[in-house]
């Protein structure tokens, strides 16, 4: 079976939008290199996939690790064309707490992380004159709101980090796509009730869709896309006084 991407590598792909993306593609003939903390979850991915999908045991936050293991799997997989950083987390958090290790937390895993794997993504891109480095950020990210102002925060910077480096690297041939999801049912999620929600399922056939037909940005789905234009545009003293 033919691919659009023959070696992928997948941050963040033990259990929701990641595992079934890693699943899905390596249904399409894809090698897919999986990164994640869990051993066993990346094991069961393995087993399903007849072998496609390769389990690299590790944690994002583990910097100075991460370039090694980067290598690592570029060799294995002998070479890379395909980039997806899904790494993620979400703490619950009171309206009235302000917590700085669940602030830390959001900010290493959803941003700093983000930047240091897709730089080395990036820079092995760059060189090779080829490559798709995306991004899964979200719709929280469009705007600052009340609930969760460091996750909407650190979701804010990886969009506009994956602009950037999209204006960098579009001269050298390599396409970079930021994707926007709404809430997704994923262990993430688990618990709450969020508009307009889908399963992990919906949301990875939609960024296989979008990875396939070119996109540089896509909301998932494409619902998002005519809501968030009218959230970015409603005046901020109204904002304010709204309960999101």
């Amino acid at each position: 079976m033919s691919t659009a991407f023959p070696r992928a590598l997948i941050v963040g792909a033990s259990s929701g939008i990641g595992a079934t993306l890693a699943l899905k593609l390596a249904g399409t003939g894809a090698k897919v290199a999986a990164v994640a903390r869990r051993q066993a979850e990346l094991d069961a991915l393995a087993a399903q996939s007849a072998g496609r999908v390769l389990p690299y045991a590790g944690d994002v936050l583990d910097y100075a690790a991460t370039p090694a293991l980067f290598d690592r799997i570029v060799d294995d997989l002998g070479g890379l064309d395909l980039f997806i950083y899904n790494a993620g987390v979400m703490p619950p958090v009171e309206e009235s707490e302000y917590n700085f290790d669940k602030d830390r937390q959001m900010i290493e895993v959803n941003f700093l992380a983000a930047v240091q794997w897709s730089n080395l993504a990036a820079a092995h891109f760059e060189a090779a004159r080829a490559g798709v480095l995306c991004g899964v950020s979200s719709v929280a990210g469009e705007r600052g709101r009340r609930g969760s102002p460091v996750y909407t925060a650190s979701k804010a910077g990886l969009t506009a980090y994956f602009e950037a480096m999209r204006n960098r690297l579009t001269r050298y041939g390599v396409r970079v796509v930021t994707i926007k999801p709404g809430p997704v049912e994923t262990p993430m999620t688990a618990g709450l009730k969020l508009p307009l929600m889908i399963t992990a399922d919906q949301a990875a056939n939609e960024i296989v869709s979008a990875l396939e037909g070119g996109a540089t940005e896509a909301f998932v789905p494409g619902i998002w896309r005519p809501i968030m234009f009218v959230v970015r545009n409603v005046p901020s003293f109204v904002f304010t006084k709204t309960n999101i």
